[in-house]
Order: structure tokens, then C-alpha cells, then sequence
């Protein structure tokens, strides 16, 4: 068998004591922060859409509606029963458990909420979020990478097959993370980047946030090939993982929101 070493990567990037700082956490935090950047400098080239203080002002909002959604969508989608046995374990977010797709509809909620109380448009706001929505997408897939977590199927005869630390069966296995990060987070950031800079297309309400669903939702539908399935669900409807059965919707809803877009006015 094939097989190349993962390299040993300590999860914790720094320990003072008793405070301890993984990875994870400073992935989710450069997101958050880069992303919020991104937004600013789009708000500023985007006529018509937030200003730049609303941004600053949403960035709390975002990061609330990801961790709680994120977690409620793991218990609900991904663990329930077990949580219902252990409800206070739901809590323990330190833990681990995270659902992409919990934490996007935690973040549109908050999207909707914000853009209600400032009087701004929902659709625009969400534009620009999902333009920057790669970003984060791209550091926590390299932060499960790290963790040697959410690996791939496996992959002997593959010659980038790699054995993860945390794999009980020590077989070469795809780094399906790093497929997630190249497709979700690198390549999926430079179309919207490229889109979002033209007219024609910016100024269509919707369509960044319909680009976003599409590309986010085949991607995560081609690398569930590849990636191990949760051993507490293994392969459900058809042979279907549970995250292709939660991405099939998001597709749906961006070709319609694209669709929709191309027959409303040009935004002023």
C-alpha cells in the first residue's frame, strides 16, 4: 500500500499555563476577521449596498449565529440520539461537533434578523457574506486537517493517501480535508471574487448568495465521494452521505435565487 506520513502537527498552537489555544479556534477566529475585511472592501467598490459600519456592526452577529448554529445543526443532523441521552453534552462545544450547514442557516438567521433591523436588504447583505463565506471555509478545513479529523475514505493505491493519527484501522486514506479546502474554500473564494467585481453581476441581488449555494453545495456533493462518512450514520438514503443530502438543497435553492435574480431590475 501507498501511502505518504501526515505530518505531525500539534492541534494546540500554543499552551500558557492553562490557557490553551488549538488551531481550530485561531482558524475559526481568521475567518472571522478576514472575512469581515473582505466584506468592508467590498461594501466600499458596491454602490447601493451596506456601509462599512454595518459590518462592523453584523460581525458579532456572525459569529453567534455560526457557533450556535453550527452546534445545534451537529446535534440535530448529525448526533441526535446520543444527545438526547446526553443533553448537557451538548453544551461541551470544546469538545468538537460542528455542522457547516447548521452554522450557515445560524448565520442567514442572523443575516435576516440584522438587515430587518437596520432596514437594509437582506439579499444584498448576504451577497457579500457569501462572497466571504470561502475564506473561513478554507482555514477550518485545514484546522480538521491539523486535527487529523473528518478524514477520507480509503485510498490505498492513491499516492497522496496518508494515515491519520486518529484512524482506528490505520489504513492510507484520502486527505479529504484538503480537497475541501482547495474546492469549498480556495477555488469556490476567486470565482465569487472575480463575480462580485462585475456589474453586471452585483448588481443583481441574490446572485453572489445563489453562486455561493451552488458551488459550496456540488463541492461538498463531489468531496462526500471521497471523504469517510460519520461512523454514527454511515450511508443513508441511496448510498448517500448526510452531508450530500443537506447540500442537494443548498443547489437547489441557488439556482433559483440566480434564476430570480436574472429578472429583477438592475440594483442602483
Amino acid at each position: 500500500m501507498l501511502a505518504i506520513p501526515f505530518p505531525a502537527i500539534d492541534p494546540v498552537a500554543l499552551a500558557v499555563g492553562p490557557v490553551v489555544i488549538r488551531w481550530y479556534a485561531l482558524a475559526y477566529l481568521a475567518g472571522f476577521v478576514l472575512g469581515w475585511r473582505y466584506c468592508l472592501s467590498l461594501a466600499r467598490v458596491t454602490p447601493g449596498r451596506p456601509s462599512p459600519e454595518d459590518f462592523d456592526d453584523f460581525l458579532t452577529w456572525a459569529v453567534v449565529g455560526t457557533i450556535l448554529g453550527g452546534r445545534i445543526g451537529y446535534v440535530l443532523f448529525y448526533n441526535l440520539p446520543y444527545y438526547l441521552e446526553n443533553p448537557l453534552d451538548a453544551l461541551q462545544v470544546w469538545h468538537g461537533g460542528m455542522s457547516f450547514h447548521g452554522g450557515m442557516t445560524g448565520v442567514l438567521l442572523a443575516i435576516f434578523l440584522f438587515a430587518r433591523s437596520r432596514g437594509i436588504s437582506f439579499l444584498a447583505l448576504g451577497d457579500l457574506i457569501a462572497a466571504a463565506a470561502p475564506i473561513g471555509l478554507f482555514f477550518g478545513r485545514i484546522a480538521n486537517f491539523i486535527n487529523g479529523e473528518l478524514y477520507g475514505r480509503p485510498a490505498p493505491d492513491f499516492a497522496w493517501a496518508m494515515v491519520f493519527p486518529r484512524d482506528p484501522l490505520q489504513l492510507p486514506r484520502h486527505p479529504s480535508q484538503l480537497y475541501e479546502a482547495a474546492l469549498e474554500g480556495a477555488v469556490l473564494f476567486v470565482i465569487l471574487a472575480v463575480l462580485a467585481r462585475m456589474p453586471s453581476v452585483r448588481s443583481r441581488p441574490g446572485t453572489i448568495g445563489g453562486l455561493f449555494l451552488i458551488g459550496y453545495g456540488l463541492s461538498r456533493i463531489v468531496v462526500e465521494f471521497f471523504r469517510e462518512p460519520d461512523p454514527q450514520l454511515g450511508f443513508l438514503f441511496a448510498g448517500a452521505t448526510m452531508g450530500q443530502l443537506l447540500s442537494l438543497p443548498m443547489v437547489l435553492i441557488g439556482l433559483w435565487l440566480v434564476l430570480r435574480a436574472r429578472h429583477q431590475p438592475l440594483a442602483v
